[in-house]
């Protein structure tokens, strides 16, 4: 049972890392890919907002909200997960880490 536990894992891991395979041929509504900055509402208003607005009930309770932070304040990410974020990465936005990020939420 152990090999087979250890197999399932090792299966996971790799459709993790391969990008192509688990992207391949899926639709990923990035509605929310919010940047925590922005003039006007902030980024945690938007999200406190996003959350509670019943027109958003429709779509799947898991929807992902990636907040793009700066890191600048110590507990950023936790503020950002309080208000309704799914997960957060810091800006600049490397490429590989959003794409991760995106194949963990699509796995969920």
């Amino acid at each position: 049972m152990a090999t087979q536990l250890q197999q399932h894992k090792q299966a996971m891991l790799e459709r993790l890392h391969n990008s192509a395979a688990v992207l391949r041929g899926r639709k990923m509504l990035v509605l929310v890919l919010m940047d925590i900055m922005m003039p006007e509402m902030d980024g945690y208003e938007t999200m406190r907002e996003i959350r509670t607005d019943p027109k958003f009930r429709t779509l799947p309770s898991t929807l992902p909200i990636l907040a793009l932070t700066a890191r600048a304040m110590r507990g950023d990410r936790e503020v950002c997960l309080d208000v309704g974020a799914s997960d957060d990465i810091a800006k600049p936005v490397n490429t590989a880490q959003l794409l991760s990020l995106m194949r963990v939420w699509l796995l969920r």
